[in-house]
């Protein structure tokens, strides 16, 4: 072997060992949030807790993970991935190790909030020293098509093992998993991952942080209290106006200052915009078909949490299938056409559900199983497709803006746009949210159908004259 392959070799390991601890990483944040769905019921007869608090438990943690990842985005960018990342991981174990231990709701409230403002800061971080880790542009892509199916891997694996770990042990102990992964990333951080260059030229934007923290979590708590509340009530009113009011100043402010937390025009590349629909709409339809379901089994049906939890494991072995073949479909047909046909998989998943899945009569083997079997095909290839859309054209310095903004749309989607897509019943809801991701792979399609490599077709010769800087980057990276 030649020095340069060897160098080659070294340079591929290097990465997929970064891989590998980034990637536990993020399905351990994703873990975190999915894990106290089962155990509610019994957190809550343990401290006496009614329906509007087990709700705000619950959302405790992304409210903070969603409300805070712009400005993680932004101290990952300013101080470099590594040290943020380390920064994180060391308040998501702290936060993991006091959670257990709670002796009331006040104390597990504070872990949560604080466990989901280390996630905030951990996964924005971790995308940024991904692409540091990346040999080139086509090494950054596969990985980012493996990458968007970790999300939906780490709540459905957060769904099964909390059932099992309750069962058998005690809800406390399924806060010990986000302490165990964390330790581990600190003591390989420097052996695996490579240092990451801060841009000290960046501001922090702290007005804009703070008008996009409060804005998001305002906004999500006012859609989430939709679960107890009328949509009328001051409780749901109050929270989702000045959400939206602290937004609307959001953008008017970034659209005034020199160096935005969040560029105005980045959202608006038409690619991008679809793509983080698609990652919304498939998370969104991923949690309903847990929340739906597992409601279903367990007071419809009878089925104890370890039933329950069984119940998902086709889930979880067709969500790995498929994200494993993932990443060579995007290569062949390009990463437009493979979300749009998860998109339409995931769809007959939930239609097959909403049809067949609710009615107790009907036997689990052709009742439930086939879709949940669609449902998380389609859901892998969707993620893995729409993460390749989505951070295609970002320069390295906003790498983890695109974490942040990725990671948004991934917590918005099961809060926001469950709470919209929520009509009564629940198979009206699971059908709704199908024909939602059939619309959204249809624009996929009529949009520019891409190159089968994935990337756009190189220029003709007529087309190689030299192009100015300012003019090779998107118009919404500038």
């Amino acid at each position: 072997m030649t020095a340069g392959g060897a160098k080659g070799a070294r340079g591929m390991r290097r990465h997929r060992y970064a891989f590998v601890l980034l990637g536990s990483l993020q399905t351990t944040l994703i873990f975190t949030l999915a894990a106290i769905a089962v155990p509610l019921p019994r957190i809550g007869e343990e401290f006496g807790l009614e329906r509007p608090d087990l709700i705000l438990l619950s959302a405790s943690y992304g409210l903070t993970f969603a409300g805070l990842l712009l400005f993680g985005g932004r101290l990952a960018d300013r101080y470099g991935g590594r040290p943020a990342l380390a920064a994180g991981l060391v308040v998501l174990g702290a936060a993991s190790a006091a959670a257990p231990f709670a002796p009331g709701v006040e104390a597990l409230l504070a872990a949560r909030f604080a466990q989901g403002a280390a996630a905030a800061l951990v996964a924005p971080a971790a995308m940024a020293v991904l692409r540091a880790a990346a040999a080139s542009p086509a090494t950054y892509s596969r990985s980012m098509a493996t990458w968007g199916g970790l999300s939906v891997l780490g709540a459905t694996a957060g769904n099964l093992l909390s059932g099992v770990i309750s069962a058998l042990l005690s809800w406390r102990w399924t806060f010990a998993v986000p302490l165990v992964v964390p330790a581990a990333a600190l003591v390989l951080l420097s052996r695996l991952l490579p240092r990451t260059e801060p841009d000290r030229s960046r501001a922090l934007d702290l007005p804009g942080a703070l008008l996009a923290t409060t804005g998001v979590t305002c906004a999500s708590y006012g859609f989430v209290s939709t679960d107890t509340r009328a949509w009328s009530s001051a409780g749901v009113l109050v929270p989702l106006l000045g959400g939206t009011a602290l937004l609307a100043a959001f953008l008017y402010a970034e659209r005034r200052t020199p160096d935005p937390l969040l560029p105005p025009r980045f959202l608006l590349v038409e690619r991008r915009a679809l793509a983080l629909a698609a990652i919304a709409l498939s998370a969104c339809g991923t949690a309903m078909a847990f929340v739906v379901l597992s409601l279903h089994l367990q007071q419809t049906r009878g089925w104890s949490p370890l039933q329950t939890s069984a119940a998902f494991v086709p889930f979880a072995l067709a969500l790995i299938a498929s994200g494993r073949t993932a990443g060579p479909l995007i290569v062949r047909y390009g990463a437009r056409t493979v979300t749009a046909a998860g998109l339409t998989v995931g769809a007959a998943g939930l239609a097959l559900l909403a049809c067949t899945g609710l009615d107790p009569h009907t036997p689990y083997a052709y009742g439930l199983l086939p879709g949940l079997l669609l449902l998380p095909a389609g859901a892998a290839a969707s993620f893995g497709g729409a993460t390749v859309l989505a951070t295609e054209g970002v320069p390295p310095q906003r790498s983890g803006l695109a974490g942040g903004v990725l990671n948004s749309a991934m917590e918005l989607g099961p809060t926001v746009l469950f709470a919209v897509l929520t009509l009564g019943s629940d198979a009206r809801s699971l059908a709704a949210t199908g024909a939602a991701l059939v619309v959204l792979a249809v624009a996929l399609l009529l949009r520019h159908p891409n190159h089968p490599t994935g990337r756009p077709p190189p220029p003709t010769d007529a087309s190689r004259r030299p192009i100015p800087r300012s003019k090779t980057l998107e118009k919404g990276e500038r």
